[in-house]
C-alpha cells in the first residue's frame, strides 16, 4: 500500500473514532483547523503552504504528509514545494532535513498516483 493511502486511510478512521466521542472541546479544536484553512484576506493554498512550513519547522510527520497533500490538492508545484524546503530549513536547521527527504518522498509518491 503507498504512504499516501496508508496515511489516509489511517487519519481517516482515526479521526472517526476521535470525533464520535462527544467530545465538545476536540469536535471544537477539529472544526477550528478546519476553518483556519478556508479562503480568506489569505488563499486556502498560501495558508496550507504555510502550514507545511510550520509543520516542517516543529517536525510532525503527520502534519506534513497532510500538508503535503493538501498543497497537492490545491496546484502547488515541484518548484514551490522546494521553496517550502528551504525555508523550512533555514529557520529550523539542519534538524528538519530527514523530514525534508521523507516529505520529498511522500510529494513524489502524490505526483505518480
Amino acid at each position: 500500500m503507498s504512504k499516501v493511502k496508508e496515511f489516509n486511510e489511517y487519519r481517516a478512521q482515526m479521526n472517526e473514532r476521535i470525533l464520535s466521542h462527544d467530545n465538545k472541546f476536540m469536535k471544537r479544536f477539529f472544526n477550528l483547523d478546519t476553518n483556519a484553512y478556508k479562503e480568506g484576506a489569505l488563499s486556502s493554498k498560501t495558508k496550507e503552504l504555510l502550514g507545511l512550513v510550520a509543520s516542517m519547522v516543529l517536525r510532525c510527520d503527520d502534519c506534513i504528509a497532510y500538508h503535503l497533500g493538501k498543497c497537492y490538492e490545491e496546484g502547488v508545484t515541484k518548484d514551490e514545494i522546494f521553496e517550502v524546503f528551504s525555508i523550512a530549513n533555514l529557520v529550523g536547521g539542519s534538524i528538519c532535513i530527514p523530514h525534508t527527504r521523507r516529505a520529498l518522498e511522500y510529494w513524489d509518491e502524490l505526483e505518480a498516483q
